[in-house]
């Protein structure tokens, strides 16, 4: 019987398996920067878009009840965009204002405020048609910083808001 007097691995083969595991957690770790990456650009679109549709539902939901000679589109201030707040009154009253300050969209209503997002990067509001001025068209554009510095955003433009009254 004879037994082979080697026992263990050679240089070489150890150097292989080494370069071998090397190479894989290089691509691994790619890969799960990648996957990483791909899921927060994922979860920032999805709540920039839950974020965006609940506060376009508020936005029209008030304005269809407004009185349409009481509606007024300007700017909240000097360093805001054009056209950035609409002011109008209720039938019922109330005193309903939608603005966008730095980036935070703001609703008045009779003076009390609330911030529906803090991530505003552009609002608008304009009328489509200079011979009805009881549809108000609405856009939106809401942004988030997602990972390096780098943001993503999400347009939202509303249908044009009919003003029932």
């Amino acid at each position: 019987m004879v037994r082979n007097p080697r026992r263990g691995y050679s240089l070489i083969e150890v150097m292989v398996v080494v370069a071998i595991l090397g190479i894989m957690s290089g691509v691994g770790a790619n890969l799960m920067l990648q996957i990483n990456r791909f899921f927060i650009l994922t979860r920032s679109r999805i709540d920039l878009q839950r974020e965006a549709r609940a506060a376009i539902y508020v936005i029209t939901r008030e304005l269809r009840q407004a009185q349409s000679n009481t509606i007024v589109i300007d700017r909240f201030a000097a360093n805001q965009p054009f056209f950035s707040r609409i002011s109008f009154q209720q039938i019922q009253g109330q005193s309903v204002v939608f603005y966008q300050s730095g980036n935070q969209l703001i609703q008045s209503v009779n003076g009390r405020r609330s911030t529906f997002s803090k991530n505003v990067r552009y609002l608008a509001f304009s009328f489509p048609r200079s011979d009805d001025m009881t549809i108000v068209s609405v856009a939106m554009t809401l942004q988030q910083t997602v990972y390096q510095g780098r943001l993503k955003a999400l347009h939202m433009a509303s249908e044009k808001v009919q003003v029932m009254n």
